[in-house]
């Protein structure tokens, strides 16, 4: 039948083979096929019908249709799409196989050496390390706060062997449950990724700096030590207690545990509040919430949270026996802020009837009301079913253990740095403190008094003239930058200082003056701006000083430079000290928002301000996905209100 089929289709005008096959019986037409079943019912119709008017080209006279084009191409371009997805898979694939290979290939020690001063395991070699990594500077990195996070986004790729051991971060949104915790925590791993850096789950415990070993201990398994070349501590605080008794009765908001538990008790007290057998009196403690501090932005939340969010799900009449209270030691809250801006503050929480009370100091907590005494010498008590306690900065275990270490290091809730951010008490470069762990520390002007004087004394004549007083302050705040903002006016200055007016400065001027900037140097504040700051200097620095180290190529001395005289100068000394620039505070209040930009200028508003601050919280994330995350979760709360089925 093949070789009959082949014959006919070769012959020009010959009958399609599969009508003479239909006319003979020996086959049938498919329905489908429409254009068979056509000449087929003609060919039965008209049997005398001439053959050689129907030939093969008569049933493929159809040309395609748009439709069909497009199908086709439809098809070319998903047989591509799939063959090169393929392709890639196979590749990647591969790529992957080669890299496990290799590191299969790897041979590690088969155990740690001990050693250092407890005789502990020392961990000098990491199993997720490459061969490039061993001859790099070891470069550990103890945090993984804002302070941290800055110094691994500047730090260059292969110019140290880094190592991050880290806690996690938190803002004061999470809490109530304006943001949900996974909106603000990034892994760490998938931030060191891009510069090939090792990540340890461990707590940092002790720091040998003569050995350069950090001891660190995990959640499970014996205490090791990690050695490093050069160490950055980021480790943040803790809040200062004063000591006061029953402080364990309280809610601290350093942890995501912390703010997990603060909203548990929070549902709690409403669960509680809401039985029919508890008591009116029962009732009002249970739902009265007390901040103790500066938690300016947690109060205005949880208010916010409580008033807003929380009854929706629970009787309307417990809203009116809600109350949140705020104790603070000072005349005003937001006392750093501007006098407006306090003014501001407390007329909004006025208004919502959040009760501030000023000028007091908690004596004592008990577990079920606080103890606090007014200025004026009265002792009051305040019945409570949350205290959240937000004072003041102390140093944690770590910062504290290195503190009693060094004999440099007399400050009892930081830890003391120069200007370039180095431990004080360390001999070499090689331990920086940064973030709330740290406080830089003042010049003290007056003890270089006479070194200034000369060196400005060009002419020798015993005294400054404007143009020789000019250079002097540029110089100064220059080499000690936390003091630019007192020199920076040289003219006010020098006419200030001037007292007999003879038109320049004598010795005893230049000491009242440098006197009296002494006493106005403060410490900076403890913030995630200057966190961020300190970060991102580091990580240059840190970079320059690699790049300085490998090409034996120094930078040249200059008004920052302390130490030069040695045949291998310290890189360290050459480069620019810190120097912190504010941009503003920001502050939440509750639905508005104020701003204190430092130069005067204030901005005090609704929901302007309130976007104003997330802006700059947006801005400040550590990846797109958590702003993407932060976004998402603020327009649910501004469609859907806040959830507080999440804990």
């Amino acid at each position: 039948m093949y070789c009959l089929r082949s014959k006919l289709v070769a012959s020009r005008g010959a009958l399609h083979i599969q009508h003479r096959l239909l006319l003979s019986g020996q086959i049938q037409l498919s329905a489908s096929d429409r254009a068979s079943r056509a000449i087929s019912s003609h060919l039965h119709k008209y049997p005398n019908i001439s053959r050689k008017f129907i030939s093969t080209e008569t049933v493929n006279t159809e040309k395609p249709t748009v439709s069909s084009k497009f199908g086709r191409k439809v098809v070319i371009a998903s047989s591509l799409i799939i063959g090169a997805t393929t392709i890639f898979a196979i590749l990647n694939h591969k790529h992957a196989e080669a890299e496990n290979n290799k590191q299969e290939s790897k041979k590690f020690p088969s155990s740690l050496k001990r050693g250092g001063p407890k005789n502990l395991l020392v961990a000098d070699h990491l199993i997720d390390e490459d061969d490039s990594d061993i001859n790099k500077p070891r470069l550990v990195i103890l945090g993984s706060g804002w302070g941290a996070i800055s110094v691994i986004k500047a730090l260059e790729r292969d110019k140290y062997h880094i190592t991050l051991v880290s806690p996690q971060p938190l803002l004061p949104s999470a809490t109530v449950g304006t943001l949900e915790t996974r909106s603000i925590l990034e892994p760490i791993r998938s931030l060191i990724k891009g510069i090939s850096a090792h990540f340890l789950e461990a707590k940092a415990t002790d720091i040998c700096i003569n050995e350069k070993l950090v001891e660190l201990s995990p959640d499970s398994g014996e205490p090791f030590y990690l050695p490093y070349d050069k160490l950055v501590i980021a480790v943040g605080s803790l809040s200062i207690t004063y000591g006061i008794e029953g402080i364990e009765h309280c809610h601290f908001l350093k942890s995501i545990n912390d703010a997990r538990r603060i909203r548990k008790k929070i549902m709690d007290n409403f669960e509680k509040a809401s039985l029919p057998t508890t008591s009116p009196e029962e009732k009002k403690r249970l739902l009265s919430f007390i901040v103790c501090g500066g938690g300016v932005e947690f109060a205005a939340e949880l208010y916010d949270f409580l008033t807003e969010d929380v009854v929706r799900y629970f009787p309307l009449i417990l809203r009116n026996e809600v109350r949140v209270s705020i104790i603070q030691g000072q005349d005003h809250i937001l006392n750093t802020y501007d006098a407006k801006i306090s003014d501001f503050a407390e007329k909004k929480f006025r208004r919502d009837n959040i009760n501030v009370i000023t000028n007091a100091r908690v004596q004592k907590i008990e577990p079920n009301h606080i103890v606090y005494k007014m200025k004026d010498g009265e002792v009051k008590e305040h019945d409570y079913g949350l205290v959240l306690w937000s004072t003041g900065i102390a140093m944690n275990p770590l910062t504290k253990t290195i503190s009693e270490k060094l004999e440099d290091q007399k400050n009892t809730r930081a830890l003391i740095t120069d200007n370039r951010l180095r431990l004080k008490g360390v001999p070499d470069s090689s331990v920086y403190a940064i973030g709330d762990c740290s406080t830089i520390e003042n010049p003290k002007l007056v003890n270089q008094l006479m070194q200034f004087f000369v060196d400005a004394d060009e002419d020798k004549n015993g005294r400054l003239s404007y143009n020789e007083f000019q250079v002097l302050a540029k110089k100064i705040s220059r080499r000690y930058p936390i003091t630019k903002s007192h020199l920076k006016k040289a003219d006010i200055l020098f006419a200030s200082y001037d007292k007999d007016k003879s038109g320049t400065i004598e010795l005893e001027e230049l000491n009242a003056m440098l006197e009296d900037i002494d006493k106005k140097l403060t410490s900076l504040p403890a913030t995630a701006q200057v966190a961020h700051q300190q970060g991102k200097y580091l990580g240059k620095k840190l970079n320059q000083i690699a790049a300085a180290h490998n090409a034996k190529i120094y930078p040249p001395s200059s008004d920052y430079s302390t130490d030069t005289d040695k045949p291998e100068p310290d890189v360290d000394d050459l480069l620019p000290p810190f120097s912190y620039a504010h941009f503003g505070s920001l502050a939440y209040v509750g639905n508005a928002a104020v701003a204190d930009f430092g130069t005067g200028w204030t901005w005090m508003g609704g929901m302007s301000a309130v976007y104003l601050w997330r802006s700059v919280y947006l801005s400040e994330q550590v990846s797109f996905r958590t702003r993407a995350l932060l976004a998402l979760d603020w327009s649910k709360r501004f469609l859907f209100g806040r959830d507080i089925s999440k804990f």
